[in-house]
């Protein structure tokens, strides 16, 4: 009992430590981010390392969650009828829930992890402390542009998931369960309304917020050589999927009461 109280005790404490540190962090990226000099050059290379280097990976992902919804459903409504639901269930499910949470839990294993061994890997070689010690912050160097450029990119690439999610979905409509195409556009185009999408894009922009700090913070704080290195790069990646998949339900359960408020 009082080696589980210890360590109990142990998880409040270092919970208590990331939440603080964290939201100094946040404090820090917000007032720095206002005043110059803005390094503009710095966000629009995180914005192509970040984005545009993930477009395969999300790419990938989205088509073969897309395909293998469709083929789940169909097999399954067809017992009873159903097949011709198929487009809707497809792509309410993925442009509401799966596009932005697959994207970004993507984005959390790919940049999460390079974000953070990347900072990781200066702090542990006093990198950080050199950029201080030449008079520039390395929050609005190093920290701002990762956070900016990951909110920026990951609702786009989520857009780009939730179209190839669902063009994966008619491709197995078509072959697999003889549907016509332009039956599976307009049933597509008659079920998703511009609120399915802003709610996505919206809970994205948490998202990408969620995984460019929570990794900034762990590389920011590692030691211990390359073993802490190594250790932040986990963390960073854990506490982030944890974060998006928790969040998502407080996300969309807000979203529908606040539906049912304005209705």
């Amino acid at each position: 009992m009082t080696a589980v109280a210890i360590s109990f005790g142990k998880f409040i404490v270092d919970l208590m430590h990331l939440a603080g540190g964290t939201a100094l962090l946040i404090r820090r990226s917000i007032r720095e981010s206002l005043y110059r000099p803005h390094y503009l050059r710095l966000i629009i290379d995180q914005c192509y390392q970040i984005g545009f280097r993930s477009m395969g990976l999300v790419f990938a992902t989205a088509l073969s969650t897309g395909m293998v919804m469709a083929l789940q459903f169909g097999y399954g409504l067809e017992k009873f009828g159903g097949k011709l639901y198929v487009p809707k269930l497809v792509a309410l499910s993925i442009i509401r829930e799966l596009g932005p949470v697959f994207t970004s839990l993507m984005l959390a294993a790919r940049v999460g992890a390079g974000i953070a061994s990347e900072i990781g890997s200066m702090t542990v070689t006093q990198q950080i402390d050199a950029i201080r010690a030449l008079g520039t912050s390395p929050i609005k160097t190093i920290v701002v542009p990762r956070i900016i450029a990951t909110t920026f990119c990951l609702p786009l690439l989520t857009i780009m998931a939730n179209t190839v999610g669902i063009f994966g979905g008619m491709i197995v409509s078509v072959t697999e369960l003889g549907m016509d195409s332009s039956f599976f556009i307009q049933k597509v185009a008659y079920t998703v309304t511009m609120q399915d999408y802003m709610i996505g894009m919206f809970k994205t922009l948490v998202f990408g917020f969620v995984i460019a700090v929570s990794s900034c913070y762990f590389g920011m704080t590692a030691s211990a050589g390359t073993r802490g290195v190594g250790i932040a790069t986990t963390r960073a990646v854990v506490t982030s999927s944890i974060i998006i998949v928790m969040s998502d339900f407080f996300l969309t359960k807000l979203f529908w009461i606040l539906i049912k408020w304005t209705s």
